[in-house]
């Protein structure tokens, strides 16, 4: 039985990863402190749509390493949670008027979703680990 063994990624790749965790954790604080909420904040806010950007344009230099499982977990979290929040405003927009009411609901569990992502992948980058899932 073999094991594969993946190369090792750069020290620049480590921490270009560092920072588009730092740009979306900063998107959440804003969603946290400021007027807006957190899904909105994180899907709208300068410092996402940056990390976003910067995930594609650095994703070959990650590519056959660990770290290419943090960019794969980074950018699923901003376009599920795009399709996510794309939904509840459909039914929003479907069922107005008691729909607003309820619409809250999965709106803060696709906050506390993007927390989770953000602060779990982080801290599996600071222990050297790839992301599952």
């Amino acid at each position: 039985m073999s094991i594969a063994v993946q190369p090792q990624p750069s020290s620049s790749i480590v921490s270009w990863t560092q920072i588009i965790y730092a740009l979306h954790a900063f998107s959440l604080l804003t969603g946290i402190l400021g007027a807006a909420t957190v899904v909105g904040a994180f899907l709208t806010g300068w410092p996402s749509i940056i990390a976003v950007i910067l995930n594609y344009v650095k994703r070959g230099e990650a590519r056959g390493t660990w770290v290419d499982s943090h960019f794969r977990w980074q950018i699923r979290t901003f376009w599920f949670g795009l399709l996510w929040i794309s939904l509840c405003v459909a039914f929003i927009i479907f069922t107005l008027g008691i729909g607003i009411l309820i619409a809250w609901l999965p709106i803060a569990l696709v906050g506390c979703w993007f927390v989770y992502r953000i602060v779990r992948g982080w801290i599996a980058l600071k222990d050297g680990r790839p992301m599952y899932g």
